[in-house]
């Protein structure tokens, strides 16, 4: 193939290398606009794991790289007169123009041309497209080919908030990757610290918005700027400079990143590559890595038979998955790194946990893999600032809310079961939530017990009221007997999402005719098409729908539940009046935050005042509509959340969505664990979360972490009612008890999964 590349960076230099070596007949040139030894970056960092890639692929670009190589296993972390270390962390450094002067050499040494200083126009671009069997676009963040064929691509380009500026330094910093983080007179600012060469490091300067403008970095020039930098973070620099090669940049060298993805990553005979297709944020150093591993997994297609067009897509369909979970990453990591300031004032334990687990790439298990004993130290912190001398992973801590002391932190979510006979509760219930308390929870919620009949959301759910005090009374006195768990009866009314068939009827979908029953809701906007219509609540509506939650608040006392939650998520009737998608009334009742947010707050302090003292009440919301500013958005919840905790919530359990039909939610592990943890900082009140966690790593990562307070899993649980039991024995936790007649099955399960660990070595 003849083949043009447009760029000379890591990544089109490598693909370069790449495919000669895969064929040494391909005729290819590398075309840059820069001198072969221009370079505006400082270091490179790699992980073992990309080198280990690079092996396999060529060692002997590895080896040149590799001897060339800063290497260090350890991060440290320094908060103005704190620091914390912890190991295993294994990267590599080097210099950005050490690494294009290696991959140059290699790239002529497989016969690959190279011409520098050379200018792309569109012209040349489309020319070149013409004149070449394959046109590869390497020509980074600011891609002009991704611009001129910006229709093909369909880039999105989503400009981050921070200001960052890439500076140098010989403070090597050779003995960790240092985060310093300092408090100033106009808010905090951060370095990322890396050594690259024998006596030079890379110092990334990084601040919010306002921190950037009150300090008058945007109208400070470079030397200026780089002058005030130095001082301050003198304390760390040794007496040295910080130093700037960004002298080609007009005005200032500060910038914002750009997070590039592209619908389309190849049209024609044109393919993107590298930070031109998409780029991962710079605090998780992956931007070399993504574009040199995609440079590989394009010279295999290229040179597996197919017909080029085929080729293409086959790399666009497997390698975009594969940059989608590292640029993931970045993305959380760039977002913690922008609320950091939420996370400055936890404990310095606390902070360097969730500084190492930002992205979540790095989970719990995992950092006891890099650091054993530095986790084992973290572990023994969680567990001393919960009251306990133990040193069991943070799932296990104990967990004291209002007057309940919970033995974990581990909760059986509110599960729908349908199951329910004209509201009354059946065997099935008794079974379901009993064998979930013998199950090592800590904490078991019912599912959502309607207020009236009227209220539920179909004829298989349970209502709570005078009527329903014994059976829920019965299960009760189990939990309590039996098991060390607490239960927890969740209250609410179905609203407009009411009067439809159970889930594997089809879910939210109406009763057939005859069988509907009346609706209340904040507006009467009906669900779905073909759903009742429910009508617009008015004050007669609202005292009656009161009184019905404080008389199922006395029934869930009368029963004797530890606890209760009032239900204001998911689009029920309290969350039809929060949510301005349900709420469009123009009364005292519709609005603004505060109008809508009257009614929730009277149930509250109606429920509230009937609710013991001593026992806790939570509230359910949805912290996001997923609707964009049309609806709630984590901003309005924390306001909300704010609300409800100055009427006297003891916490908040923040799930999102199910308000309307046209949400569009983005779904991923842990994608709840945001919301929860925004309210929990900002409002400074306990948080639980529930959504796609499944594994005892999520859990503890979590907790250890201090972005909830307890962690809800449903699905889990609905497979393995023993769940936090078999994630003890899985994570050779042999301290947690089982029921009493079920001894010989921990003992069974704790010497097998020792056996398998054993041979497993």
């Amino acid at each position: 193939m003849k083949i043009a590349v447009l760029g000379g960076g890591p990544a089109g230099l490598y693909f370069a290398i790449s495919m000669k070596l895969r064929d040494s007949a391909h005729d290819i040139t590398v075309y840059e606009r820069n001198r072969a030894d221009d370079t505006f970056g400082w270091g490179v960092v790699l992980s073992d794991e990309t080198m280990s890639n690079f092996d396999d692929n060529d060692p002997v670009s590895e080896k040149m790289i590799r001897d060339k190589f800063a290497y260090w296993d350890d991060v440290k972390v320094v908060r103005g007169e704190e620091s914390m270390t912890s190991g295993g962390h294994g990267f590599c450094g080097i210099g950005r123009k050490q690494m294009l002067l290696l991959l140059q050499e290699r790239a002529r040494q497989l016969g690959v041309s190279l011409e520098f200083e050379t200018e792309i126009t569109p012209e040349r671009i489309n020319e070149l497209k013409a004149s070449n069997d394959l046109l590869v676009a390497a020509d980074g963040l600011n891609s002009r080919t991704r611009s001129q064929f910006e229709d093909k691509f369909k880039p999105e380009i989503d400009m981050r908030q921070n200001h960052f500026v890439w500076l140098g330094t010989h403070q090597k910093f050779d003995d960790a990757f240092t985060f310093i983080f300092e408090k100033t007179e106009h808010g905090w600012i951060w370095a990322h610290a890396y050594q690259f060469d024998d006596d030079t490091a890379t110092f990334i300067v990084e601040c919010g918005p306002e921190t950037y403008k009150a300090f008058g970095f945007d109208t400070l020039d470079q030397d200026a700027s780089r002058k005030l930098c130095e001082k301050i973070f003198a304390a760390h620099l040794g007496g040295h400079e910080l130093m700037t090669n960004a002298s080609h940049i007009r005005g200032s060298a500060w910038i914002r990143f750009p997070r590039v993805t592209c619908e389309n990553w190849y049209f024609d005979n044109v393919v993107l590559l590298g930070d031109a297709s998409a780029t991962a944020h710079f605090s998780i150093g992956s931007g070399s890595k993504l574009g040199m591993e995609s440079a590989i997994a394009l010279a295999d297609e290229l040179n597996s038979d197919k017909p080029l067009g085929q080729a293409l897509q086959d790399y666009q369909d497997e390698r975009k998955l594969q940059v989608l979970r590292v640029t993931s990453a970045a993305r959380n990591s760039t977002q913690w790194f922008e609320e950091v300031e939420r996370y400055l004032s936890l404990d310095m334990m606390q902070f360097n946990y969730a500084l190492l687990t930002r992205s979540q790439r790095i989970s719990h298990e995992n950092l006891r893999l890099r650091d054993p004993e530095w986790l084992a130290s973290a572990e023994a912190w969680f567990q001393q600032k919960a009251g306990s001398n133990s040193t069991r992973s943070p799932m296990f801590a104990p967990f004291k809310l209002g007057q309940m002391d919970l033995v974990n932190r581990v909760v059986v979510s509110p599960m729908a079961q349908y199951k329910a006979k004209d509201g009354m509760p059946t065997d099935w219930h008794f079974v379901h939530y009993a064998e979930r308390a013998k199950g090592g929870a800590g904490l078991v919620f019912t599912e959502m017990l309607c207020v009236s009949m009227e209220g539920r959301i179909t004829p298989g759910c349970p209502c709570i009221g005078p009527e329903q005090v014994p059976v829920w009374e019965r299960l009760v006195d189990f939990v309590h007997t039996e098991t060390p768990a607490k239960i927890c009866a969740q209250i609410g009314h179905s609203g407009r999402k009411g009067s439809t068939r159970l889930a594997w009827d089809g879910i939210d979908h109406a009763l057939p005719e005859g069988e509907n029953w009346p609706l209340l809701s904040a507006s009467a906007i009906p669900l779905m098409d073909g759903n009742v219509v429910p009508k617009a609540m008015d004050r007669a509506d609202m005292d009656k729908v009161k009184t019905q939650f404080v008389d199922a608040v006395k029934a869930a006392d009368a029963a004797g539940f530890d606890m209760i939650e009032m239900h204001a998520a998911h689009g029920y009737l309290l969350a039809s009046f929060i949510s301005p998608i349900t709420n469009t009334r123009d009364d005292e009742y519709g609005g603004s935050l505060e109008n809508r947010m009257r009614y929730p707050l009277e149930v509250f302090a109606a429920m509230r005042d009937a609710w013991p003292s001593e026992k806790p009440m939570t509230v359910r919301i949805s912290a996001h509509d997923w609707m964009g500013d049309e609806g709630v958005t984590p901003d309005e919840a924390v306001k909300v959340s704010a609300m409800l905790k100055e009427a006297g919530a003891d916490a908040i359990n923040v799930s999102s969505g199910q308000t309307d039909k046209k949400e569009q939610p983005i779904y991923g592990r842990m994608f709840q664990v945001p919301f929860a943890d925004q309210v929990r900082q900002e409002i400074g009140l306990p948080t639980l979360v529930a959504g796609n966690i499944y594994e005892p790593d999520h859990v503890n990562s979590i907790l250890m972490a201090g972005r909830a307070d307890l962690v809800l899993l449903a699905r889990p649980h609905l497979a393995d009612p023993y769940w936090t039991l078999h994630a003890a024995v899985e994570l050779g936790d042999t301290e947690q008890e089982w029921p009493a007649p079920y001894e010989g099955g921990r003992r069974q399960a704790n010497t097998l999964a020792e056996r398998a660990k054993a041979m497993a070595q």
